[in-house]
């Protein structure tokens, strides 16, 4: 396969793109966009090109508009159906036209058809959006430019949303990326990193709440461009009042103040203590074809598959005692470890484990809505609340009806999603966790799986939240309309953004207030802020775009409208979005130049542009990381490939050996493999074994409690589950030796772990 990409000529020569450039304006926790694409017709005959491109789910598309010869062409949203007919039209008669359109079945991906753009005519499309921003397990804030198209899997009789192109794959993109970020927030923006190179931070005051950055010059669009942005008071609430748009209709969404809540509900520590031993967990696995290349395409590292057979050892350790699991490998067939969840005991585990090292990417296309259905289609345990994890690098055609399945059965179990490596459909990963009241994640580049895959057990081993209500607290007079659901689900330190329209007169000078009442058992809590009734003049509206994307999303997900069907929920969706200029699936933005005096002379001819598309390189064989038709599903012929060049050594991870070497009670057994981690004989840790201590597996579990804290605290957020049952354990066997092997250990180990380190 030829190692080029984008638009080709029929001489196959790139390629109108010539350049991306992008400003970021990051306000709080959302971010505003400006992206303008430079064309350039090198032909001699008028082209049109047609650019597919990854989104992230939760953007706000709001303008869109071209320029042309100096020339500005403001884009139009309609209706959808209507768009496309206005912008054939437009072509068919030789005018010049553009569209840009959401894709029918993943909201996460857009299509810009740039038409009868006239030989050696240069053009620029500018569109704008707004985001709300994730925040990770550190606190940071992330902001990802997807650069990463992967080709999904559709299953048989649907249309493919990302086929691949001839002569488009992952080489070198012949466009370059100009971003740059200005970055503001009154609690003070302390440092920002990116997986590229940038520019030192530039701060703009004193006070350092503003500060700018770009990406170094010269880079190419190659991969994700992610920024993670660190504030000096994350977890603070916070309450932003927009005024609404003096054009708009008094009492529409547009027409009203919105006010916009940041929540982060804090639970007492004793609350958000793990459960010990309840729970029915399962893990649903992607074994198709994509997960055999690597997590990210800029760095040698492991294959995806890789990856995610590491974190299902991880978790299998973690688990506690008296839960029930299973595990799930999907593609275009599904298989589970067992018929039916299993108690979590030494001999399941063992029996998992060795299923796990032989998990492969052998399943073909990326077919989820199967094995989500047989999950579902099993009764739930009493006692043991459901929790599904879902590893996939998200290449699926077939997006709305998984999300649909996953809603339909939000009642009985939450969600927890991962999307590994770049390209992941966030469409696809938030939707699945918004539906399942779960949580999110995504594993790019250099990223460790694990310690974002310990985040989402945290929070699915915390105690259950009920009783959630949202009260409102404001002067005679006002109305407050929910424009956001009220959370279904919190979890300990997990961020809750949810809007609301003002309806009625107000005094600006006066306060308003918002509590977040919730039940932890019979205890009840509360989270609350105040705010002033005055609009904020720096939004814009960045907070009335949101908010209609959110109703937009809400109703598209929610399938009617007061009880009507499609039809009503289409001319809801239609209304909103053209009244907020808010692109939805309904519809489209389009531009048609009608100052043009001439029609476009000569044949039209069509080109595609894609986003970079991922691809496997092995040696003497390069293929599309793409599942359609099982395109990777060679069972017997890929995987017995044999080469030439010798494979490299394999290099174990000691954290992942010593956890691997771990019973399911939390003890470890006193042998040469365990004490090679510390880099000792077996003779040595028996010669320094107390003489009080009968039982060799109480002395191993203690050095590797002390390894663990006193070597690899930095990964505590990986080991901290198992390490708590390690030493609920050891604490029930030692008894009175428990000192001695305290003292005893670190001697050995060279290390000096405190007892109060291991809350003794």
């Amino acid at each position: 396969m030829r190692d080029c990409c984008g638009l080709l000529t029929l001489k196959n020569e790139p390629v109108p793109l010539k350049g991306i450039t992008v400003q970021v304006k990051v306000q709080g926790f959302v971010a505003d966009v400006c992206s303008t694409l430079s064309y350039e017709n090198s032909e001699s005959s008028p082209v049109e090109a047609v650019f597919v491109f990854p989104m992230e789910e939760d953007s706000s598309v709001y303008d869109f508009h071209a320029e042309i010869g100096g020339v500005k062409i403001q884009a139009e949203i309609r209706e959808k159906q209507e768009a496309r007919d206005t912008y054939d039209d437009a072509l068919s008669s030789g005018q010049q036209a553009f569209l840009l359109e959401e894709s029918d079945e993943s909201r996460d991906v857009f299509r810009l058809s740039v038409g009868s753009l006239p030989a050696g005519q240069k053009a620029s499309v500018c569109l704008s959006y707004v985001t709300e921003l994730a925040v990770e397990a550190d606190g940071a804030l992330r902001y990802c430019l997807p650069a990463v198209l992967n080709p999904r899997y559709t299953p048989a009789g649907s249309e493919s949303l990302t086929a691949p192109v001839s002569g488009a794959s992952g080489g070198p993109v012949p466009y370059s990326l100009s971003f740059s970020a200005h970055l503001a927030s009154p609690s003070g923006v302390a440092q920002v990193k990116s997986n590229c190179d940038l520019t030192p931070l530039e701060y703009l005051g004193g006070d350092k709440t503003q500060a700018q950055v770009s990406l170094s010059p010269g880079h190419k669009f190659d991969q994700d461009v992610e920024l993670l942005v660190y504030y000096s008071h994350p977890h603070q609430p916070t309450a932003i009042l927009e005024g609404g748009l003096a054009s708009a209709t008094p009492g529409s969404l547009m027409g009203d103040p919105l006010v916009m809540l940041s929540l982060y509900p804090e639970f007492p520590a004793a609350a958000s203590t793990p459960q010990p031993s309840c729970g029915e967990f399962i893990f649903l696995v992607d074994r198709s074809g994509s997960m055999d290349c690597p997590m990210s395409s800029m760095e040698s590292g492991p294959m995806r598959i890789e990856s995610a057979r590491d974190t299902l050892l991880l978790l299998l350790k973690s688990l506690p005692l008296g839960c029930f699991f299973n595990i799930y490998g999907f593609g275009s067939h599904f298989e589970a470890f067992f018929p039916e969840s299993v108690a979590y005991t030494q001999q399941t585990m063992d029996d998992a484990l060795g299923k796990v090292k032989g998990m492969g990417a052998d399943f073909g296309g990326t077919e989820i809505l199967e094995p989500l259905k047989d999950i579902y289609s099993k009764a739930c345990r009493p006692g043991h609340p459901r929790q599904l994890f879902v590893f996939t690098d998200g290449e699926v055609g077939n997006t709305k009806d998984v999300i649909s399945e996953v809603k339909k059965h939000a009642g009985t179990h939450r969600c927890f999603t991962f999307g590994i490596g770049e390209g992941a459909s966030t469409a696809l990963i938030k939707g699945m966790a918004r539906a399942g009241s779960g949580h999110p994640e995504f594993i790019t580049g250099q990223d460790r799986m694990q310690p974002k895959v310990m985040q989402s057990l945290r929070f699915a081993l915390q105690p259950a939240v009920n009783n959630i209500v949202l009260d409102w607290d404001v002067p005679a007079g006002l109305e407050v309309v929910p424009v956001s659901e009220t959370p279904k689900v919190l979890f300990r330190g997990h961020r809750s953004i949810l809007y609301a329209q003002l309806k009625g007169k107000f005094d600006e000078s006066a306060l308003g207030r918002a509590s977040l009442q919730y039940s932890l058992g019979d205890e009840p809590h509360k989270t609350e802020i105040s705010f002033k009734l005055q609009p904020d003049k720096h939004t814009g509206l960045t907070t009335h775009r949101l908010a209609a994307r959110t109703l937009i999303r809400s109703l598209e997900e929610g399938g009617s409208v007061e009880g009507e069907g499609g039809d009503k929920v289409k001319e809801r969706v239609v209304k909103i979005s053209t009244e907020a200029r808010v692109i939805s699936t309904h519809t489209a933005f389009v531009a048609v130049n009608k100052d043009l005096n001439q029609a476009v002379q000569g044949p039209l001819i069509h080109r595609n542009i894609r986003a970079r598309m991922m691809y496997c390189a092995m040696p003497q064989v390069a293929m599309f990381c793409d599942d359609q038709n099982d395109l990777m599903h060679m069972d017997s012929g890929f995987n017995a490939m044999s080469y030439d060049t010798a494979p490299e050594p394999e290099v174990k991870d000691p954290v992942l050996t010593l956890i691997s070497l771990q019973r399911a009670d939390g003890s470890w057994e006193l042998n040469e493999s365990l004490v090679s981690v510390f880099e000792k004989t077996e003779q040595e840790a028996i010669g320094k074994m107390p003489a009080e201590v009968s039982d060799r597996a109480v002395w191993a579990t203690v050095l590797a409690l002390l390894w663990l804290h006193g070597f690899r605290a930095d990964l505590k957020e990986e080991w901290e589950f198992l390490a708590m049952k390690a030493l609920s354990w050891v604490k029930a066997q030692a008894g009175a030796s428990l000192k001695s092997c305290l003292e005893a250990g670190n001697s050995l180990l060279g290390s000096k772990v405190e007892p109060q380190t291991l809350s003794l």
